[in-house]
């Protein structure tokens, strides 16, 4: 099946969210690349960037489930090629 490249960028302004982010995250690590997470202590937020090279629809399906927490936004921004995974 083809694969995109995508980054999933998340702001998390409630840290009540973490664990439930964490879950999902977690369970889709067949498809995350790397993750890089930076607290920003001066506004109270984490800013999260996570690499991932996965089907359109499950990019999509975890980018909505990151987007529905309470407190999380997430954007994501693909590349331009798709790819035979394998």
């Amino acid at each position: 099946m083809p694969t995109r490249v995508a980054v999933i960028g998340i702001i998390v302004e409630n840290k009540d969210s973490v664990q439930a982010l964490n879950a999902i995250l977690h369970e889709y690590g067949e498809y995350v690349i790397g993750r890089m997470g930076v607290p920003y202590r001066a506004r109270g937020i984490s800013i999260i960037s996570v690499a991932v090279d996965a089907p359109q629809t499950v990019i999509s399906a975890l980018s909505g489930k990151i987007g529905s927490l309470a407190g999380v936004s997430a954007k994501t921004a693909y590349a331009q090629a798709e790819s035979a995974r394998g």
